[in-house]
């Protein structure tokens, strides 16, 4: 009887949800880690930066302060107010935005023939009337940039791509608009959203107030290297009240920092004296951090800079209406970050995958690996589930021999399925049968639960699939096919080289970054099982 692939898909298709259920159920008991929804794995991972973060704000909330969004765009006014003479040496530092000018847009004779050259017709005085006013209307802000070309196919009864043909071809002041700098500026410093932000309501709330924002930062660097980036997080707090002093930002610095494991700390004037702080209460923090005594690094004494804090000027903050003493503390997040997951780069840390430093763990490694095929309906599973069964149970017995394994109904058909071995003076398994697919240090291994592989058990992690157990799947698919072609079917296999041997699978991006690792997949071993399904 010829194969009938319509068919078998039709029968699988029947016993989908059902099949699918107890495939989990059964499938799960031996690999949790095969199994996982398919847009995102059990256990996520954090970025260290964002992690990070979220610590932070969890350790700025515990200390009893709320947390606000400052303004992130600002006028370079705000710059030249805040830090007076020295006001140009900052905005240097500013990345100004620039947007594009609209241009004016008018309807020649030549403009209007090239339009019906396009559209193949012509163009009514109406139509034209109407582009006319799209594009006035376009260069009052009444119609943004990106539904010109909307407008131009509704007026002309034109699909969207011709649309598109007669901006580019027929208008070129489009391609030649450069974009103009304006007066608005990326925040480079946090304090440049502070001040905005407590003229509005250092004179509202109740004293004291103490608020935080961890938020990104601009700045335009000569270039972006191993401490540097043209962006960064600043996490920073503001305590106003009627008398605040260094004291407080000592106070502040210390149970922030403790929070992150650091230990003991030292403060020291800041040579570099801001203009918005009041001199000499500007303060650079030196935490103890035991994680990096005897590092590689320049603090491998264990200490570090880690934050910076003072008492804001009554001059500035004259500027803004703000007649109560404000201290603010802030720390970069990423310099924090590094310290605590041990980067000597800051690009490696934020941007991994850009700078060759993508590692995979174990557990990443095992999820990639897979069962190629699985039967499709429930006695199928169950089948497969026999067949690990039977031999584990009966591996040792001395052949020929032949076990029943499972017998029942599939596709309205009596099946009886055996583990066989048809040779003499050997045994009904070979010895790797039940070796288990395991990733240890980067590396996988088809190996024994023995004492000899105890440490790749106990430090790596198992995929849960012994060689028998992926094979068994294979075999019970087989046999499902088999069955829909109404003809006996025998499964062997005999010495496993790879994955595929034992119906396993792994990604191929995977496979590549064991290979760039210098690790590798050493899945071997004499497996010699057979399995046979007789019909009727």
């Amino acid at each position: 009887m010829k194969f009938d692939a319509r068919k078998y898909r039709e029968l699988v298709e029947e016993n989908f949800e059902e099949a699918w259920k107890k495939g989990q159920e059964i499938l799960s008991l031996k690999n949790p880690n095969l199994h996982y929804p398919r847009y995102g794995y059990i256990y996520g991972e954090e970025h260290p930066l964002f992690k990070t973060v979220n610590n932070l704000r969890r350790a700025y909330i515990s200390l009893g302060f709320k947390e606000v969004v400052n303004p992130l765009i600002v006028e370079d006014v705000h710059v030249r107010r805040q830090f007076g003479k020295e006001a140009l040496a900052v905005l240097d530092r500013c990345f100004y935005l620039a947007s594009l000018p609209k241009p004016n847009v008018g309807m020649s004779h030549q403009k209007v023939s090239m339009i019906e050259d396009i559209v193949g017709r012509r163009i009514e005085n109406g139509e034209i009337d109407d582009l006319q006013q799209v594009f006035h209307s376009y260069k009052k802000g009444k119609i943004d940039g990106d539904d010109l070309s909307f407008e131009i196919a509704r007026i002309l009864s034109i699909d969207d791509i011709t649309s598109v043909k007669i901006l580019d071809e027929v208008f070129p002041e489009f391609k030649e608009i450069k974009p103009e700098a304006s007066s608005l500026t990326l925040r480079s410093h946090m304090t440049t959203g502070w001040f905005i932000t407590l003229s509005r309501i250092a004179d509202r709330l109740p004293l004291p107030i103490k608020l935080f924002s961890i938020d990104r930062c601009f700045r335009k660097e000569q270039g972006e290297d191993a401490t540097r980036l043209y962006t960064y997080f600043s996490a920073s707090c503001v305590v106003v009240d009627e008398d605040v002093s260094v004291d407080e930002g000592k106070a502040v610095a210390e149970a922030l920092l403790r929070q992150f494991g650091f230990e003991k700390f030292r403060f020291k004037p800041d040579e570099k004296r801001s203009k918005y702080y009041i001199p000499g209460t500007q303060t650079e923090v030196f935490a103890f951090h035991p994680k990096i005594v005897g590092s590689n690094t320049k603090y491998r004494d264990g200490w570090i800079e880690i934050a910076t804090f003072g008492i804001y000027s009554p001059t500035a903050l004259a500027q803004y209406d703000i007649e109560y003493p404000v201290m603010n503390l802030g720390l970069g997040v990423e310099r924090l970050a590094m310290i605590l997951y041990n980067y000597s780069d800051v690009r490696e840390m934020v941007y991994p995958w850009l700078y060759g430093k993508i590692d995979l763990s174990d557990m990443d490694i095992a999820r990639a690996i897979k069962v190629a095929e699985v039967p499709g309906t429930v006695p199928g599973l169950k089948i497969a589930s026999a067949i690990s069964t039977t031999a584990e149970r009966y591996a040792n017995e001395q052949s020929p021999c032949k076990f029943l394994a499972w017998e029942g109904e599939l596709y309205g058909k009596r099946v009886r399925v055996y583990v066989i071995e048809k040779e003499p003076d050997t045994r009904l398994c070979g010895p790797a049968y039940a070796n288990e697919v395991v990733v240890y240090q980067g590396s996988v291994y088809g190996v024994p639960r023995t004492e000899k592989w105890r440490e790749y058990f106990e430090h790596g992690v198992t995929t849960g699939m012994r060689y028998i157990d992926s094979f068994s799947h294979f075999a019970a698919r087989q046999i499902e096919e088999g069955v829909a072609r109404n003809s006996d079917v025998e499964v062997r296999v005999r010495v496993v080289e790879g994955l595929s041997d034992v119906n396993l699978t792994m990604q191929e991006n995977v496979r590549r970054y064991i290979t760039s690792k210098s690790k590798k997949i050493d899945v071997r071993g004499p497996m010699f099982v057979t399995v046979r399904a007789e019909i009727g």
